[in-house]
């Protein structure tokens, strides 16, 4: 007879140790988690108050921006909390939440990334029919066709993991993933966490061919321009993108592929924290460095700023 029990709480193991050890998490966490927020707020910020960068690829990298910082606020607030508190406790229905978000957040920005391949391809392949093919409306329904695949992927995947009867209460991750509620059911571990590690890479495996193809035919036309300042332009426009592809892609195949083959407890989490704070940290860096536009904006921002604070109130002589 299996040991089936009825959960209420389940138990984050999570950053466990001495209390050293968990100010430590809190403070570590709660620096990239600033550090997050104040990156990706301020593209939102640039985008919306600069009319030049009123287009669809910025429309894409606000979309992108507040995907980052819902991915790490369903994850990084509690498990600090939980260490401040010195508990490790999360209801059953705070962790299925805890789950279907991250996935959301996580599936959507997949997508959205998918998408923004498509714009590049656009504008590079067929600059001529760039104005017609991406036109407001049509990237609104691409943006919300991102937002609502990622909906339906999380409600798939945290629906599947939920039905299935656990066994125990104690999750060795500091949230709610896939592959370490898995774990703690009570059918066969190895099958449960091969079926989550290939049932969760489909959408991923379709994107990354997509993205794949695009770039393909981007490589050929650029390569083919005999403009060599057109194709350090063409090259400019891409490898932001290409490089915050190959940071979510990487980080995300090593970690699941790690964590799915017997590494240990602490080696699972420096890799769930690598997935999960690396992209949101890294992007808002990645776009503005190698993006002229966006540091004028960030310029003209600062100016404006540093230019209402510099200046001088003269009192009035009645």
């Amino acid at each position: 007879m299996l040991n089936i029990t009825i959960i209420e709480n389940f138990l984050l193991l999570g950053f466990s140790g001495g209390r050293e050890l968990q100010i430590l998490h809190v403070v570590i966490f709660l620096a990239m988690y600033l550090a997050i927020l104040i990156g990706n707020l301020l593209i939102i910020t640039l985008v919306i108050i600069s009319s030049h960068l009123h287009t669809p690829m910025y429309f894409f990298l606000v979309n992108l921006s507040i995907l980052d910082l819902g991915l790490t606020s369903v994850i990084m607030p509690k498990s600090m909390a939980n260490s401040l508190k010195n508990i490790q406790l999360i209801s059953y229905s705070e962790c299925v939440t805890q789950m279907f978000f991250f996935l959301l957040f996580l599936s959507s920005d997949l997508f959205l990334l998918t998408v923004m391949a498509y714009d590049r391809y656009v504008a590079i392949c067929q600059p001529l029919h760039y104005s017609s093919m991406m036109k407001w409306s049509s990237c609104i329904q691409m943006a919300g066709g991102a937002w609502m695949g990622g909906f339906l992927n999380a409600a798939l995947h945290t629906g599947t993991v939920f039905s299935l009867p656990f066994c125990s209460n104690v999750i060795n991750q500091f949230f709610c993933e896939i592959p370490h509620v898995v774990k703690i059911s009570c059918s066969d571990s190895y099958l449960n966490e091969l079926w989550a590690l290939l049932f969760s890479s489909i959408p991923g495996f379709g994107c990354f061919v997509f993205i794949v193809m695009s770039y393909v035919q981007i490589f050929t036309t650029v390569l083919r321009m005999p403009s060599l300042a057109n194709r350090q332009k063409a090259f400019s426009t891409c490898i932001p993108h290409i490089t915050v592809i190959s940071i979510l892609f990487g980080t995300g195949v090593f970690g699941n592929v790690m964590q799915t083959s017997n590494s240990p407890y602490n080696v699972d989490q420096v890799l769930a924290v690598l997935y999960i704070v690396m992209p949101p940290m890294m992007n808002p860096i990645i776009y503005s460095m190698r993006n002229k536009d966006v540091k004028a904006a960030l310029w003209k921002l600062l100016g404006f700023i540093l230019g209402k604070k510099n200046k001088k109130i003269y009192p009035i002589h009645l």
